[in-house]
């Protein structure tokens, strides 16, 4: 699969780590190299936005639209009154050229009487109604560090339900089965607005999980037998496999769980899957990969890893 593929598949690859997407793409795929992603986020085919959660992911420009319209009726704080009101006026001003964050609350300061500690709030909310996108080169794999952003053309709007009912649907796809807690967990909708979107996909597939919780998928999308072996994988910090699932002890045991996630920041780490399930951190360093396990290890998984950190040190290098 190519890169745009891959973030297509995923609904948008989560992004505050400027090369998590790199590694998420290199170990989903084969022979992906850093500069494949490079061109697609230079000529527009991947763009960088606050989309779920309200955090930073790399999605295509008609999935942005998507996604905005089916968090639209959300009280997201782009979709405040003040935020819709100063839309024109910043939008006007991302027309002239990339803005920068010190440009932009500048700006609302001269031209829009806005003081104090809130201009750099008011100035975040207004460029995210206004679909002003960070700039594709606070994107690349050595990413420029001062924030720039610059204009979207206006995208295309959708009914919002249709638009959840679409968005659920690449989900439970790429994730499925799943709880209607995990949508809320991927998305930070409201139970009602996720409700109202799943009515509209049935018939939806239903299975129970170990404690009985209902999981839902699509009809026909294909299940795994038990037996299928899950090679080792190294996931990015952030990785979408582990924000996808509301606790699901399958993928990431509760004993480990604060190794991975902070539970005073929005901290993650870098994650080895072994068997299908996190076994153990991992981070660059120097020119190799250091991996830290939480338990021991058998010989051959041993091996596994090793031959997998070594790819991966590859790629980084």
């Amino acid at each position: 699969m190519s890169a745009v593929s891959v973030i297509e598949r995923l609904v948008g690859m989560q992004a505050q780590w400027p090369p998590a997407p790199y590694v998420g793409i290199w170990t989903r795929t084969t022979r992906f190299q850093r500069p494949m992603l490079e061109r697609e986020l230079a000529r527009g085919a991947v763009v960088k936005a606050t989309v779920m959660r309200q955090t930073l992911h790399l999605v295509t420009p008609a999935d942005y639209a998507l996604i905005r319209s089916a968090m639209s009726e959300t009280n997201f704080p782009w979709n405040t009154s003040l935020s819709k009101q100063l839309r024109p006026a910043v939008r006007e001003l991302g027309a002239r050229g990339p803005v920068t964050n010190a440009e932009g609350i500048e700006h609302l300061e001269r031209e829009h009487g806005v003081t104090g500690s809130n201009a750099r709030r008011i100035w975040r909310y207004a460029r995210m109604s206004a679909h002003l996108l960070h700039h594709h080169e606070t994107a690349l794999w050595h990413a420029r560090p001062e924030g720039r952003y610059v204009a979207l053309d206006e995208p295309a709007e959708y009914d919002p339900t249709e638009a959840r009912a679409e968005m659920f649907r690449r989900y439970l796809l790429a994730f499925g089965p799943a709880t209607p807690r995990d949508l809320g967990a991927w998305t930070m909708m409201h139970v009602p607005e996720i409700k109202r979107a799943l009515e509209r996909l049935e018939p939806l597939r239903r299975f129970r999980d170990e404690k009985g919780r209902e999981l839902l998928d699509v009809p026909r999308a294909p299940l795994p037998g038990s037996e299928t072996p899950a090679p080792v994988r190294f996931l990015p910090t952030f990785d979408a496999v582990l924000l996808t699932n509301c606790r699901r002890a399958r993928i990431l045991p509760e004993e480990y769980r604060t190794r991975i996630f902070s539970t005073r920041t929005p901290h993650s780490v870098g994650t080895v899957l072994v068997d299908g399930a996190v076994a153990a951190t991992w981070r660059p360093d120097g020119g190799r990969v250091a991996v830290e396990p939480f338990h021991k290890l058998d010989p051959a998984t041993r091996r596994e890893v090793a031959a997998e950190a070594e790819r991966l040190a590859v790629f980084i290098s």
